[in-house]
């Protein structure tokens, strides 16, 4: 059995990742142990998913890092945030008009995310990343970007010597010695933070354009799937539709293309995943060999409580210049709140969601165990 983690990406929204993780690890009869030889992250799940591969000889001194990294983080850690700072971009984007639309240099973005390169560079280590391989504490890693020429999806992994590549539709595996580089791209998020050049071209964020988000994990060997996501999913039938006498502000629109970036894609792969495996369930053990099909178990985890609802409640919490920034693109009315989520990297509301996360997986507690492969502690949990 191998394990494969998917980390969704979602920007301050992948704090709640942390609280699942420092669950599991609480909860595993030998925390030292990696149990996710595969990991593949997108955008700011990358960098737990890099904090954790790089640090996988000891899993539950990685969770402490992350928990960490996250408790102490605030908005100045991830981008200027000085109305100042704003006003240059903004100006720098009226500026690009006159230059066929590109930046002459750096490419155009909202914030300055130089603080957190500056961050990731000291916490991220890379260099160990060989001997985790070597060691068989992991098997890969796998960071996910959107190349802006090409239009495809490319998972840039390292891992053993036995993984290969890969070439779908607009769904690249390329092997690599991963470098920060590669991580900052896969958090721009478009407009928001500056793509990266890498070799060719310049990269995005990888959660972008991703129509196969669990790909990359089966690709490197994976065999069942454990996925964080980062939406709040209370109900599987519609609800009653709200009449609203507004158009729609710059904020809605907006958070609804970060959520067909972010949630929509992951959600419908685990769906298909889950109606192939039904269809082989169906199946006389013979076709399924015939076909070269096998069923990829899925547990997935997901938010019990909903974070717009907590980013409305921690908005006086960001510096004045993003609160007149939100104001203005009205994040801060009804309906606006999703993108504040994503972009409030505030402690109390990165506080709130690591709770939330390590509560809803606790919850779950022998479900986990279970999915591991771990009975005789799953038996001592429904027990206990």
């Amino acid at each position: 059995m191998t394990v494969g983690l998917i980390l969704s990406g979602g920007g301050a929204r992948a704090s709640y990742q942390v609280g699942v993780l420092k669950a599991i690890a609480e909860i595993l009869p030998d925390p030292v142990h990696n149990p996710f030889p595969v990991i593949c992250g997108a955008s700011a799940g990358a960098i737990n998913a890099s904090l954790l591969a790089c640090e996988s000889d000891r899993f539950n001194d990685a969770v402490g890092l992350l928990d960490a990294l996250w408790e102490e983080l605030d908005s100045d850690d991830v981008h200027r945030v000085g109305l100042g700072a704003i006003l240059s971009s903004l100006w720098r984007l009226v500026k690009s008009l006159y230059t066929g639309g590109g930046a002459r240099h750096k490419s155009w973005s909202l914030f300055d995310n130089t603080p957190l390169r500056e961050l990731l560079s000291r916490v991220i280590r890379y260099e160990r990343l060989d001997d985790r391989i070597a060691a068989g504490q992991i098997d890969a890693l796998s960071i996910n970007t959107l190349g802006y020429t090409s239009g495809d999806n490319i998972s840039f992994f390292q891992g053993n010597s036995r993984l290969r590549g890969w070439w779908r539709h607009r769904r690249v595996g390329i092997p690599i010695k991963l470098e920060l580089d590669h991580l900052m791209a896969s958090t721009a998020i478009p407009g928001i933070y500056p793509a990266v050049h890498i070799h060719r071209e310049y990269f995005g964020d990888g959660a972008a354009r991703h129509a196969a988000p669990l790909s990359p994990a089966l690709h490197l060997g994976a065999t069942k799937l454990f996925v964080i996501g980062v939406s709040h999913n209370p109900r599987e039938t519609p609800g009653p539709r709200v009449h609203t006498d507004h158009s729609p502000s710059l904020a809605q629109m907006t958070s609804h293309l970060l959520n067909a970036s972010f949630i929509d894609a992951i959600e419908e792969d685990i769906e298909t995943l889950g109606r192939i495996n039904q269809i082989i369930d169906r199946l006389n053990p013979e076709d399924v060999n015939s076909l070269g099909l096998h069923r990829v178990d899925v547990m997935c985890i997901t938010p019990s409580q909903a974070f717009d609802a907590i980013a409305m409640k921690h908005l006086d919490c960001l510096p004045r210049s993003m609160r007149f920034l939100f104001k203005m693109l009205g994040a801060t009315q009804t309906g606006g709140g999703s993108l504040a989520s994503y972009l409030m990297f505030e402690r109390p509301f990165i506080r709130e969601l690591t709770e939330t996360g390590y509560r809803d997986a606790m919850e779950m507690k022998r479900e986990i165990l279970e999915f591991l492969d771990l009975e005789d502690a799953a038996s001592a949990a429904q027990t206990a």
